[in-house]
């Protein structure tokens, strides 16, 4: 996520940079074929470069909605997460009493931290590399430019080891998906306080029902992660902005002719603008499809999962309190 106040041009430059070139490659073609071969029959009316151009912004402007729709929707999943993991821990910590205290205090304790175990496999569940997203940026240094993704630094055992105990560790390790399973193993311990009477039917229910919403919330962000932004929409808006940014500069050359030979220098920048607007807005709309892959613009999981832990053990009066994440150099993962 970002946090600055404004996207920097220099930033969004060098995001851009080498297709800018591309673009003035393409765009000098028509002039030197004008200036000096003297061709003219590559000119084409400048109407129907309109027209695509028309449909083009249209076809757009949908892609970028509906990605955009996923992005948010991504990150309304996760307020709901923060929402669920705080009402969780207020109910373990008020709901459970009885005799004696200390194993009281360790009951509450374990259910705590294995939700925190929780929100630890879920996290690293969706920043798992899927063949559609931007797997090449995730290795690349100088797009990272040294800042540290938890979940790409590090190994999911090593980050999930202090919130579980060892059973716990040998009945999810095997399975497929660990987050599901630590959530079971809440319901049987909830269970478990129950036939103890530590906690009543009534409240074993509303605290299961807390469980529930964080089933919810775990299937809406992995429907995210898993169901790509269909790709027939991806790839032939890709393809038509090509056919764009090709076909512009034989287009508008035309029209600097007009003016007079001493303009016709003027398609190249004219050109690499228009190219560049349309190819922004095809890239953010690309970028926003995938809202966990650990991008500058994607859902802070990792920080927002400290947030939620922070609170968590604050809640059971542990004095041990780790720091929040803070941006690195703007950017919050």
């Amino acid at each position: 996520m970002y946090t600055f106040r404004s996207y920097p041009i220099k930033l969004t430059l060098g995001w851009t940079a080498k297709f800018i070139l591309v673009f003035a490659l393409i765009s000098a073609i028509p002039v030197f074929l004008h200036i000096i071969f003297e061709v003219d029959r590559i000119i084409i009316p400048w109407l129907p470069i309109a027209l695509i151009g028309t449909a083009l912004a249209f076809y757009l402007g949908f892609k970028t909605n509906a990605s955009y729709d996923r992005l948010w929707e991504a990150r309304k999943i996760w307020g709901g997460v923060v929402n669920e993991s705080r009402s969780f821990a207020v109910m373990v910590s008020t709901y459970i009493t009885g005799k004696p205290e200390a194993e009281i205090k360790e009951i509450k304790r374990q259910l705590v931290v294995r939700h925190i175990a929780w929100l630890t496999a879920l996290r690293f569940q969706l920043r798992e590399r899927r063949s559609w997203e931007h797997n090449n940026l995730r290795d690349d240094e100088a797009y990272r430019k040294g800042m540290k993704i938890e979940e790409f630094d590090k190994e999911l055992l090593e980050c999930i080891k202090p919130y579980v105990t060892d059973a716990d560790l040998k009945d999810i390790w095997d399975k497929k998906n660990r987050a599901t399973q630590l959530l079971h193993l809440q319901m049987q311990d909830l269970a478990s306080a129950s036939e103890k009477g530590f906690l009543d039917t009534f409240r074993q229910m509303e605290i299961g029902n807390v469980i529930r919403g964080l089933f919810d919330n775990q299937g809406k962000a992995e429907r995210i992660k898993n169901f790509p932004f269909p790709r027939q929409y991806a790839s032939l808006n890709f393809y038509y902005v090509w056919i764009f940014i090709i076909l512009l500069p034989f287009g508008m050359i035309g029209e600097f002719i007009k003016l007079g030979e001493h303009f016709v220098w003027l398609n190249i920048p004219f050109c690499v603008l228009v190219s560049w607007v349309f190819y922004t807005m095809e890239m953010i709309g690309d970028y926003s499809e995938n809202p966990f892959e650990g991008s500058f613009n994607d859902i802070p999981v990792t920080a927002l999962s400290r947030t939620i832990e922070i609170d968590l053990l604050e809640i059971i009066g542990e004095t041990e309190i780790p720091t929040a994440k803070t941006p690195s150099n703007g950017v919050l993962f």
